[in-house]
C-alpha cells in the first residue's frame, strides 16, 4: 500500500502547483535582490512582490486540473473559481493592508522621533498584497509551468 507521501509526490496537480509556487518565490527573491542589491531570505517565503506566488500556485492548480479533468468538470470549476478569489483578494484586501501598514509604520517612526513611547514590538509587514501586474505575471508563470509539465 503506497504511503501518503508517495501518493502526494505522484499527484501531478500537486507537484505542478507546488513547483509553480517555488519558482515564483525564487524569482521574487532574485528580482528583489537585483533591484535592492540585498539578499533578503524572507522573500523566499514572504508574501507580496513580483511575481505573485499565490497567483502562480492557483493558476497552475486550475490549469493542470483543466487539462487533466476537462473544462466541464466540477474539479476545474472549483479550482478556477478558487484562483479568481485568491487573485482578487491579493489585489484587493491584501494590497490595501500593505498600504495601511506602510502608513502606520511611517506614523510609528514619526512618533518615535518625536520622543513618544510607542509600544509596538515590531514593524508591520508591508509586502502582503500585489499589484495587478504582479498578479498577472504570477498567473502567466503558473499557466506556463502547467502547460510545460502536464501536456
Amino acid at each position: 500500500m503506497p504511503s501518503f507521501l508517495t501518493d502526494l509526490l505522484n499527484n501531478q496537480i500537486f507537484v505542478v502547483s507546488a513547483l509553480s509556487w517555488f519558482v515564483a518565490q525564487v524569482m521574487k527573491t532574485l528580482i528583489h535582490f537585483y533591484f535592492s542589491k540585498q539578499l533578503v531570505a524572507e522573500r523566499m517565503i514572504g508574501s507580496g512582490g513580483m511575481p505573485s506566488s499565490h497567483s502562480a500556485t492557483v493558476c497552475a492548480l486550475a490549469t493542470s486540473t483543466g487539462i487533466l479533468y476537462g473544462a466541464g468538470s466540477f474539479e476545474f470549476a472549483m479550482t478556477a473559481l478558487f484562483a479568481i478569489v485568491v487573485m482578487h483578494d491579493a489585489m484587493g484586501v491584501r494590497r490595501e493592508t500593505g498600504k495601511q501598514a506602510l502608513v502606520l509604520n511611517e506614523m510609528i517612526d514619526m512618533f518615535s522621533r518625536m520622543g513618544k513611547d510607542v509600544d509596538i514590538e515590531h514593524t508591520l509587514k508591508e509586502f502582503v498584497g500585489h499589484t495587478p501586474l504582479q498578479v498577472l505575471a504570477g498567473a502567466v508563470l503558473g499557466i506556463v509551468i502547467s502547460l510545460l509539465m502536464v501536456l
